[in-house]
């Protein structure tokens, strides 16, 4: 048992809308790729996932089809996210025999989205599964202290859901996941582009503009960009340049959505934890963390000092990690989900 258990190493994993992510004890983070799998239609099997299945988006011949099978945080396709968890447990397995792993799912999802997740992960080579909210994840991650008996506040704002969550004693006092996230500001942009300079952009395109030019607070010295599409009217390839000002406004409305879910989890904050969270700030984590200005609007809203985690986007599958590395002190987090499920 002492020989077989040398070689079964703990995982982690963030499995996002946008972003696949895996913790192996004792390593650190070992693979970050696409939430992306390509499917060969004629044998129903795994033609390429991760970085490789991303680059054929849009770009595949007709038997074979590139899906992302994540949508708002949860499995929008049970097979086809099987065989990408599948795939990118391989990859890191190297000898590593009936893994336990750990998975960080949004904490707003049903029970059935659970167990859907929870079976993904078993039948693609796991001993055992354990749920973890993805606010906990995070605020472990990024350092946060939630074995302590003081509040914290942490903000999540994935591919599909935004996590907010207070916290105290290695649970969640209260929570709001809301289905609006850095996909719904990267729509947000393409349907801006459609409607008012008449070019259809894609996905990977709208997402460039969001990172080079985005921002959600007005910045010193605004900036520009040209950008490549499909002209509706002329049906051809044009470029038009786009100020980032224009950018921000497109995104206004997904961001409200955001900044309307942490005013209301503030609101229902006893006030011994509130006093906590203004004293100590915010936590942001997540992709959108990384969004320019995302911490100075959520500050000037809510009038509390916010921060950006170190490694917002490693936030969630470090902290899901580092739950198995430290079970006896952390594995308190799983047991609400366990009893659940």
């Amino acid at each position: 048992m002492g020989l077989l258990r040398h070689f079964t190493k703990d995982i982690g994993i963030d499995l996002g809308t946008a972003n696949t992510l895996i913790y192996v004890s004792g390593e650190g983070i070992v693979l970050q790729e696409p939430s992306v799998v390509a499917i060969d239609q004629r044998d129903k099997t795994a033609y390429a996932v991760g970085n490789e299945a991303n680059k054929m988006i849009g770009r595949t011949p007709g038997d074979i089809i590139a899906v992302r099978p994540l949508k708002d945080g949860v499995i929008a396709d049970f097979d086809f996210a099987e065989l990408m968890l599948r795939s990118f447990i391989q990859k890191v397995k190297k000898g590593v025999f009936n893994p336990r792993i750990a998975i960080g799912i949004p904490s707003g999802v049903t029970g059935v989205e659970w167990r859907a997740v929870m079976d993904a992960a078993r039948r693609a080579g796991a001993s055992e599964v354990y749920p973890i909210d993805e606010p906990i994840a995070a605020a472990i991650g990024a350092g946060l202290p939630v074995t302590e008996a003081t509040g914290n506040m942490i903000i999540d704002i994935g591919g599909g859901t935004t996590e907010v969550a207070v916290m105290s004693l290695q649970g969640i006092v209260l929570s709001e996941s809301v289905r609006v996230a850095g996909d719904e500001l990267s729509e947000a942009i393409m349907k801006y582009m459609k409607t008012v300079h008449n070019l259809v952009v894609g996905e990977r395109t709208s997402e460039e503009i969001k990172i080079k030019i985005g921002s959600a607070y007005p910045i010193k010295e605004e900036t520009s960009m040209e950008v490549r599409g499909l002209h509706l009217l002329s049906g051809l390839p044009r470029t038009v340049t786009v100020k980032s000002s224009e950018i921000r406004e497109s995104m206004s409305e997904p961001l409200s959505v955001i900044i309307e879910a942490v005013k209301r989890t503030l609101e229902r904050t006893p006030p011994e934890l509130a006093a906590d969270i203004i004293d100590r700030g915010i936590m942001l984590a997540g992709g959108g963390a990384m969004l320019n200005g995302i911490d100075t609007l959520i500050s000037h809203e809510t009038g509390i000092v916010t921060h950006i985690a170190p490694a917002p986007l490693d936030c969630v599958v470090i902290g899901a990690g580092r739950v198995l590395e430290d079970y006896k002190n952390l594995g308190r987090v799983l047991t609400s989900r366990l009893k659940s499920l």
